[in-house]
């Protein structure tokens, strides 16, 4: 134990030395293991205690407070925003190369309190987990939204230490540029079902978040190729971590919306609706108007095979169905002009499936006026 808090001594005393004096004396900035407990907190909170104590308790409705609490958060992310413009990047600062301003000037002290407020707000983000917890929306506790929560104001804090201003701090300024977007959307969304119609952009958020890290990226990484007096650790450091971010959200952003978009078209076969590659499934059960559907190459050599022991018992069935869906079309439920098939409402037209559906439909037409004439 006594190895331990003498370790502990040593870093402390590194970080005084290192560190920047201006925020030496500011809360949370003597020692980074008060900002690593909160972190490990968080987490254990909201995925262990919370759902642990939420488990027989009904979701609470928070409504109003999550109104509240998002327009706070775009207030303060808008003012965040502002202080980074007035505090170096609204004309003084370069985009090129930023060193950090360790003068006292009113210039260098505005985006010194604008790191440390930036870094408060992280902690106030926390409450969107919680927020989730108390709901029950456990689904939305995922794995990206912890580490994105739990990691930042750990990695805010050596910023805040050790540069605060300078090239850094273009992360900042992006990152509360997308918070005031994401809490506006976030606000809207909890008013009510009635605002879901203006609330299409969402899966735009997402793209706007992935944008943000590849610039931070490319402004991180271009001084690794250039010469510029700014810690190389620190570039690193947030190219680093807009290299995982994006990821993160990369793969978030395929879980949710391609594969999504893969169930939906699952469903609509399901559902027995014609899809783009003229495939068309007859919802009654005529399967003489069944358009082939591809076959899954494993599945091939089964389907053989079964096909195969399935043809003489199918064929008594298949005219049968046959004769009994030609007579609903002889009582009207063909066009007169044999070009459209009718089924329940499910219309197959001219052309419609590469030229099935047209060849079908006039070897029904000629059964037809064979049946006739034989009559």
């Amino acid at each position: 134990m006594a190895l331990i808090m003498k370790c502990i001594d040593s870093i402390n005393r590194y970080m005084d030395s290192h560190g920047d004096s201006r925020t030496k004396d500011w809360p949370m900035m003597s020692s980074p293991f008060p900002t690593l407990a909160a972190c490990l907190t968080y987490v254990y909170l909201v995925k262990v205690l919370g759902p642990r104590l939420m488990e027989n308790r009904k979701p609470l409705n928070l409504q109003n407070t999550l109104v509240a609490y998002n327009a706070i958060q775009v207030v303060f992310s808008a003012w965040l925003f502002y202080e980074c413009l007035m505090g170096g990047w609204w004309g003084s600062y370069s985009f090129r190369c930023q060193p950090v301003d360790y003068t006292d000037s009113a210039t260098s002290r505005r985006m010194v309190h604008a790191c440390w407020w930036y870094y408060f707000s992280k902690f106030t983000e926390f409450m969107d987990t919680i927020f989730f917890v108390l709901r029950k929306k456990t689904s939305q506790v995922t794995t990206l939204h912890v580490i994105h929560h739990g990691c930042m104001p750990m990695s805010v804090w050596f910023g805040v230490k050790f540069t605060p201003g300078g090239h850094s701090t273009f992360f900042g300024l992006l990152n509360t540029f997308v918070h005031i977007v994401m809490y506006t959307y976030y606000m809207f969304s909890a008013m009510g079902p009635q605002y879901q119609k203006y609330l299409w952009w969402k899966k735009y958020l997402t793209t706007l978040q992935m944008v943000q890290f590849i610039l931070i990226m490319v402004h991180a990484f271009q001084l690794l190729f250039i010469d510029c007096n700014y810690p190389k650790a620190f570039v690193w450091w947030i190219g680093m971590h807009a290299v995982m971010f994006f990821f993160l959200f990369n793969e978030f952003y395929k879980a949710a919306y391609k594969n999504r978009r893969n169930k939906a078209k699952a469903a609509l076969i399901a559902n027995g609706l014609a899809l783009s590659n003229g495939f068309c499934k007859s919802i009654t059960a005529h399967d003489d108007l069944a358009m082939p559907q591809p076959v899954p190459q494993e599945a091939a050599t089964t389907a053989a095979a079964k096909t195969k022991s399935a043809t003489n018992g199918a064929a008594n069935g298949h005219v049968n169905g046959l004769k009994n869906g030609y007579k609903q079309l002889a009582n009207g439920n063909a066009a007169a002009n044999g070009n459209a098939h009718k089924t329940n409402g499910v219309l197959l037209t001219n052309g419609y499936g590469n030229g099935h559906a047209t060849k079908l439909l006039d070897d029904v037409a000629q059964e037809l006026t064979q049946r006739k004439i034989q009559k």
